[in-house]
């Protein structure tokens, strides 16, 4: 086993355990709202996907590729991020205010569509009590910057560090809005139409993870879409009773629902390399000496 393909990150890294939460998933509903405020982002869902119809395909779609980049061999990430890079090429939308045709591989939507998945990530697993070292944190997204290689991107040209993220969101600020399709995305996320006899788990589960999800986003977010923004240490609050609970159930009934990559890596690494917080937290108390925190 020790010869084994610890993929792009490996057990070591700040992603591996991160990843494995199961705040993920309301981090990854945070990511589609924040990512809808780009008008020329979001005109490319709706012009190239079937998203109204196929939203859970969509977020299925996300968690696997964001799995398979973590957890799966090296050869296997590459081979994913070829096949990402190859459809986006293929797909061009038409700007809402405009009319022009782009390609929605423009390293700019790449870059906004990165930022707000990462910045989702490390704020929704940071609110709801994952702890993170600041340094941990500056870890993390210097990690992904290597995800951000596999859709097209120069690694160069995307933030590393929590300050340089928080000054990328300064920059492109100006460009946001949330027009029709934003508000589109807004109403599905927050009543998605469901079988009737899923409805009430769409009231119970669904209505509770969008809001939760939706009220961690930035105040400027809020702005946009119209709502007023709740008391962050409300929203704080809430995540981490959200966070709590969910920690709780088994990780490997937890793990054992689909994609599976966990489980999979585990299998090909050996138990050593399951993921759990208190990993990092070693690591701080080894690694991140007196001040590196506030680095």
């Amino acid at each position: 086993m020790s010869d084994a393909d610890p993929g792009l990150f490996g057990p070591g890294s700040v992603t591996w355990q991160m990843h494995g939460d199961p705040m993920m998933w309301v981090a990854g509903v945070r990511a589609l709202y924040l990512q809808a405020l780009h008008p020329r982002a979001v005109r490319g869902v709706m012009e190239n996907s079937d998203f109204r119809k196929d939203a859970w395909g969509r977020l299925m779609r996300t968690a696997d590729f964001v799995g398979t980049l973590t957890y799966d061999t090296t050869q296997a990430a590459e081979k994913y991020g070829a096949r990402v890079r190859r459809i986006h090429r293929l797909l061009r939308a038409t700007d809402p205010e405009t009319g022009e045709s782009y390609g929605i591989d423009e390293p700019g939507l790449l870059l906004w569509v990165h930022c707000a998945e990462v910045d989702s990530y490390l704020q929704v697993q940071r609110r709801s009590g994952f702890r993170l070292t600041d340094a941990q944190a500056d870890r993390y997204i210097g990690e992904q910057c290597e995800s951000a290689r596999l859709v097209g991107l120069d690694p160069a040209g995307v933030p590393a560090t929590t300050a340089a993220l928080a000054d990328y969101f300064d920059r492109v600020r100006p460009e946001l809005a949330a027009g029709p399709d934003a508000l589109d995305v807004d109403d599905f996320l927050r009543n998605p139409p469901v079988h009737a006899l899923l409805a009430p788990a769409r009231a119970l589960l669904w209505r509770r993870v969008a809001a939760l999800a939706y009220d961690s986003l930035p105040p400027y977010a809020h702005e946009l879409y119209g709502r007023p923004a709740p008391p962050p240490e409300a929203v704080d609050r809430r995540l981490r009773t959200t966070g709590t609970a969910l920690r709780r159930i088994p990780a490997r009934l937890r793990w054992c629902l689909p994609p599976g990559h966990i489980v999979k890596a585990m299998a090909r690494l050996g138990p050593g390399s399951r993921p759990a917080p208190y990993k990092l937290r070693r690591q701080a108390a080894i690694l991140d000496g007196p001040g590196r925190a506030q680095q």
